[in-house]
């Protein structure tokens, strides 16, 4: 039997885009003489559509399309995703479509209700197996979470017959170290079962998701044969080949697709993609950023040309006093490097009209952090207006370690539309710029970005030092409370400061609010903040260690 996976950027919401890509991408599959065409996880509405399901006629119109395409894909073996309504419940389910019709259908039987899924708060749990006959060969039909505990699945499908394969549909976002997770699901799950896994997954940016696709074919040994493309569409077709010893084989029919080189690589990669489809997605043409000739403004500018092209991305220096001639510099020379439009718009004069306006409160100085954040939101002021008047998406350029903490103001750093790399640590951001320039084959961001000790340069001589520990040490710390959920008397016990982890802690939990008020930005870690880590703002619980 032939099988292919049509792994597609679904958009969510777009029921007569999406099907229109399945149709084209059937007809590649008719042509190449494929028997079994499987499409991902909810591909007619796109994932995740959350509270679209609430809404009746979202969930008429999506079986409406599901029945088109259908009589549209009359001439082999369909499997796609859909929102099913069977009064008065909602399922996650997957749509057999053979002659022309919707002939069986299959719903999802592990809801996940953790991280940044909500499976729980819109479907039901489905409790029938689906068999069918694809090809002359059993295979049993499948949802993203039911693989995942392959136990459960061995008990689901005791009573189904012989199973010579499974097909799972997938909406499996990103994050550093998935894949080799999702790896290891389907090798264990190929095992328990013995049997073959034909694993379709999405691929695209939705928001903060990204959707990084490589669906997989294993063999029933659990060895992965063949994999799709990474951060990109992809037809992927193999043939599924029963032995006589009860094995199943799977014949790759095309070379194997590239993949990320390394960590660095799969995250810039997932930027990219996430960053190209927020701003294509949402109908934004041009990317607009301050450049301030530091680190974190100068890779989310060379992002911001990969994903959508040097014509499109305008960057702003605005410095004031406490700018250096250096990092100025360094800002011209970064946007001669990207080939991009570049204005100064010296905020000096704004900054003494709004201090002289501002003295005429009792107690307003020069002279703290809310002259400096002043700077920071005339910049926001200015980028925002900008955008205003023309139709531009502007990225915010903070990253992950100074989110966590705190560090950055609202309506300033904060203003904007989208955060590129809100969810990359301090540490992470560095790799990606010498990422950068390597494959660029030439100094895109100047070494003098990269090697310059971080600053906000809102005062004289300011360091990011001065008010925060070194970014290896704080990283560390982050890493562990924010997405393990280390207490301090375990971060401590991995001899970590003391002093330092309290701190921490403290700034973390105090900026809760500061991170509800910022733009979205894409998930790269297995923890981000925003759906993923939801705590409340008025909050008084303290780590007792961290009380004393």
């Amino acid at each position: 039997m032939r099988v292919a996976l049509g792994q597609f950027n679904a958009v969510v919401g777009d029921l007569a885009g999406n099907a229109e890509k399945m149709r084209q991408i059937y007809a590649q599959a008719v042509k190449a003489d494929v028997d079994l065409l499987v499409f991902p996880e909810l591909a007619i509405c796109g994932y995740p559509p959350e509270d679209l399901l609430y809404k009746r006629h979202f969930l008429r119109d999506c079986k409406l399309t599901l029945e088109k395409l259908a009589a549209d894909c009359p001439e082999i073996t369909v499997v796609a995703g859909f929102v099913e309504r069977d009064e008065p419940y909602s399922y996650n389910s997957a749509a057999v479509l053979q002659g022309g019709a919707i002939s069986k259908i299959y719903r999802k039987g592990l809801l996940p209700n953790y991280g940044v899924f909500d499976e729980r708060r819109y479907f039901q749990p489905g409790s029938e197996p689906l068999l069918i006959n694809a090809g002359g060969l059993n295979v049993a039909i499948t949802i993203c979470a039911d693989i995942w505990e392959d136990k459960w699945l061995a008990n689901f499908l005791r009573d189904a017959g012989q199973i010579q394969m499974i097909v799972n549909i997938s909406a499996s976002p990103f994050h550093t170290g998935k894949i080799k997770a999702r790896e290891q699901v389907v090798n264990a799950c190929a095992k328990e079962l013995n049997c073959a896994l034909a694993y379709c997954n999405l691929v695209g940016g939705q928001d903060e998701l990204v959707f990084d696709g490589r669906s997989i074919f294993a063999d029933s040994t659990g060895r992965i044969v063949a994999k799709a493309k990474a951060f990109d569409e992809d037809l992927i077709i193999a043939d599924v080949v029963p032995t006589t010893n009860g094995t199943v084989q799977i014949k790759p029919a095309q070379p194997a697709a590239r993949q990320p080189s390394d960590p660095v690589d799969e995250i810039y990669q997932a930027l990219l993609l996430g960053t190209r489809d927020y701003a294509s997605k949402n109908g934004f043409k041009k990317l607009l950023l301050g450049l301030s000739g530091g680190i974190d403004s100068s890779v989310t500018a060379a992002i911001a040309v990969a994903a959508l092209g040097a014509e499109n991305v305008i960057g702003i220096s605005m410095p004031s006093e406490f700018n250096s001639p250096e990092t100025i510099g360094d800002a011209e020379k970064l946007a001669k490097n990207l080939g991009i439009e570049f204005h100064t718009i010296p905020i000096g004069p704004v900054l003494n009209q709004f201090h002289q306006s501002l003295l005429t409160i009792e107690g307003w100085n020069d002279d703290g952090i809310a002259y400096e954040n002043l700077q920071a939101r005339i910049r926001g002021c200015i980028l925002m207006s900008l955008s205003n008047r023309f139709g531009s998406l502007v990225l915010t350029t903070g990253n992950k370690s100074e989110t966590a903490v705190g560090y950055s103001t609202l309506y300033g750093d904060t203003a904007g539309g989208f955060g590129v790399i809100k969810d990359v640590p301090k540490t992470t951001v560095y790799e990606l710029a010498r990422h950068i320039n390597k494959i660029g084959g030439r100094q895109i961001i100047p070494e003098d970005v990269i090697t310059r000790p971080p600053s906000a340069e809102l005062r004289p001589d300011q360091k990011d030092s001065d008010s925060l520990p070194e970014y290896d040490l704080l990283d560390r710390i982050l890493k562990g409370y924010v997405e393990e959920d280390k207490s301090i008397a375990e971060l401590v016990g991995q001899g970590l400061p003391e002093d330092v982890v309290i701190r921490v802690v403290r700034m973390v939990d105090r900026n809760e609010y500061k991170r509800r008020l910022s733009p979205p930005g894409i998930k790269i870690t297995p923890k981000a903040f925003g759906k993923d880590r939801r705590l409340p703002i008025t909050n008084r619980y303290v780590d007792c260690k961290g009380a004393r």
